[in-house]
This record gives structure tokens, C-alpha cells and sequence, in this order.
């Protein structure tokens, strides 16, 4: 978990200057979500980032960045290549089953670590309705973001006065146990969308 630590002495070190502090959260959100949220809630917790940068910047992070993988997808369905399979009897079960799900499935994916590049960036490929995906990616990045800055800011405060190794350590294995889950739950997602194709192939 190298990442861990690069982005918390990252942080550390641009406390100074609430522009690049700000940039940095964002830009950290873009590679890794849920550390830099963590990490952030536990320094808003030490006084050294403020609550609304952090939470402005996080927002402002994940709802970009989520956009990103949307348009990402939405480049890749206009390649001349990738973009004859967006109406290909191969995925068509695929698109019919995230087409009837779309709101509960983006709204889920935003909850379910693993889910949201594959989810966003097919929401994207199969071209479906972009206000409906904004809107409900503001709605549970504001839910999902905030308990998990909420759940950070409070062991920060909890564990203020522990020594620096022994609380990141902690910190370090609720994410780790935040990747099993993303990890299960990729798992999970590639074996449904194979059972999905077999069938279409059967």
C-alpha cells in the first residue's frame, strides 16, 4: 500500500497553499478514491486541511472523475474498432440488463468498491442517457463521500493523540480490507458478464 503513504506525505506537504492542496486532493481522488478521502478526513480531523476544502475538493474530484470514465467509454463506442460492438448481438444481453438497472446500478456502483470503472465506463460505451447518470452520480457521491470522510474524520479525532504508526496502520488496514471487497466484487462482475455472454452465445 505504497500509494497510502505517498499521498498522506503528498498532503502534508502542500498544507500551506490552499490552491495546489486542493488540486492535489482532486488529482488524488482521479487514482485513488477512497485513500485520498480517508486520508483527508483524518487530517481535517488534526486541523490541517479545513472541512469545506476538503469536502469541495473531494466532491469535486470524484464527480469529475467519474464523468471521465463516462466519456472514456463514450470515446471508446466511436472507434471504428471498438464502437461496432455497441450494438452486437455479443453484449446486447449486457446492455438490456444495465439499460432496465441504470439508476439502481450506477447509484449501487458508487457503494460497491471495484464496480465503478467497469459500470461508468459501459454506461458511457453504450451511449446511455447522460443527465440521468449525472444526477445520480452527484447523489450518491454526496452520500458515499461523506460517510466515508464522517467514518475518517471521527478516528481522526478518536486517535489524535496515538503514535503516527499505530494510527495509520489502522487507517491502512480498513482500506485494505476496503480492497478485498473491491477486489470480490471485479470477481463477481466478470463472472456475471461471462454467464451473460454464454447465455447469449447458447
Amino acid at each position: 500500500m505504497f500509494p497510502f503513504f505517498f499521498l498522506s506525505h503528498l498532503l502534508g506537504g502542500v498544507i500551506n497553499n490552499t490552491a495546489i492542496l486542493s488540486l492535489t486532493i482532486i488529482l488524488g481522488v482521479f487514482i485513488f478514491e477512497d485513500p485520498t478521502t480517508v486520508i483527508v478526513g483524518v487530517l481535517a480531523a488534526d486541523g490541517i486541511i479545513s472541512i469545506p476544502v476538503a469536502l469541495l475538493s473531494l466532491y469535486t474530484g470524484i464527480i469529475v472523475g467519474d464523468f471521465g470514465l463516462y466519456f472514456l467509454g463514450w470515446l471508446a463506442s466511436i472507434h471504428p474498432r471498438l464502437g461496432r460492438y455497441v450494438d452486437h448481438d455479443l453484449v446486447a444481453p449486457f446492455r438490456v440488463w444495465l439499460e432496465s438497472r441504470f439508476v439502481l446500478t450506477v447509484f449501487s456502483a458508487r457503494f460497491v468498491p471495484g464496480l465503478r470503472l467497469p459500470t461508468f465506463t459501459a454506461c458511457g460505451f453504450f451511449r446511455l442517457p447522460f443527465l440521468s447518470f449525472v444526477l445520480t452520480i452527484i447523489t450518491a457521491a454526496s452520500i458515499w463521500t461523506t460517510f466515508l470522510f464522517s467514518v475518517s474524520y471521527w478516528f481522526g479525532s478518536f486517535t489524535s493523540a496515538w503514535i503516527g504508526p499505530v494510527r495509520w496502520s489502522i487507517a491502512l488496514i480498513f482500506l485494505l480490507v476496503l480492497f478485498l471487497i473491491a477486489r470480490h466484487n471485479l470477481l463477481a462482475y466478470r463472472a456475471r458478464k461471462n454467464r451473460v455472454q454464454e447465455n447469449c452465445n447458447n
